[in-house]
């Protein structure tokens, strides 16, 4: 993990736990991609998966979660919260920009 450095992402109490239960499940690869694609007009869009750790990521470990993420992507990410909600309506993970 790098030592060191801040990681450009938070994450809240309810997504590390909710990520917690998903990477003791059947998930095969064994780290969080946090992400961003689009730009333009329309802004990015921010993405969240489990992957495995290419030769071009920074690794980060975030509330004890391995996170991996594209250099490039660091600087649209930075001061980002993720956070888990469960609603009657909706869950899921949600972005907040605290930055």
């Amino acid at each position: 993990m790098d030592t060191g450095v801040i990681a450009p992402v938070q994450l809240t109490a309810n997504a590390v736990a909710e990520l917690t239960k998903l990477l003791q499940g059947t998930t095969e690869a064994p780290y969080l991609r946090v992400g961003v694609k689009g730009g333009g007009c329309a802004g990015v869009a921010y993405m969240l998966g489990f992957d495995a750790r290419m030769e071009d990521d920074d690794l980060f470990e975030v509330s004890g979660i391995p996170v991996i993420m594209k250099k490039a992507h660091g600087i649209y990410l930075m001061g980002m919260e993720i956070d888990y909600q469960e609603t009657p309506d909706a869950r899921g993970f949600v972005f907040n920009n605290r930055g």
